[in-house]
């Protein structure tokens, strides 16, 4: 992505963008999207795409970052002792919201959390992980951090390439228990 990040005319115009990527996603794979066609939705200039973005694997990034920060707010949403059997709603609506974007989720996560918003969504969750942890002096804050980053990563890829069963309920809270595993493992 280029251009200035906090120009108020270039920040509606992304977001434009992203929501013509989204809506356009909804009908049809991310690989059938073309740029004429996003920019005619969007109501800007091709040349102004260009000016945001590289290309459409660039924007549809973008548009997934909500995503990415969705799932890292949701992941550290609870306060205080967390109780396994009650995943914080908003990873409830994270996984629920993937739904009606699930192709595209796919072509920009390959199965194993790979993949550009893999990638994104692994350092997001680490950075956030990290943090909190050495904020409260927890053991390990590196190792726990890049564990809890590539489980969720790697269970969400593999969810939405339907490696790993289970309705959005089920997955919000089979994932909440094994987030609070990882980070209940003692280490020496």
């Amino acid at each position: 992505m280029t251009g200035p990040e906090g120009d108020a005319r270039a920040v509606r115009t992304r977001a434009k963008l992203r929501r013509a990527l989204l809506d356009a996603c909804a009908e049809q794979s991310l690989a059938e999207v073309s740029v004429a066609a996003l920019v005619r939705r969007a109501g800007v200039g091709r040349a102004t795409f260009y000016v945001h973005y590289t290309d459409l694997e660039a924007l549809a990034v973008d548009a997934c970052a909500d995503v990415v920060r969705d799932a890292v707010d949701a992941l550290h949403a609870w306060r205080g002792t967390p109780d396994p059997a009650k995943p914080p709603p908003a990873l409830l609506g994270f996984f629920t919201g993937i739904g009606g974007h699930a192709g595209l989720y796919r072509a920009l996560l390959s199965a194993g959390g790979g993949g550009p918003l893999g990638r994104r969504l692994h350092q997001d969750l680490r950075a956030r992980s990290r943090a909190e942890r050495a904020l409260v002096g927890a053991p390990e804050p590196d190792l726990v951090a890049s564990a809890v980053a590539s489980a969720f990563t790697g269970v969400l890829a593999d969810w939405v390439h339907g490696l790993v069963p289970g309705d959005p309920d089920d997955i919000a809270h089979r994932v909440w228990r094994l987030l609070i595993s990882l980070h209940r493992t003692p280490l020496p």
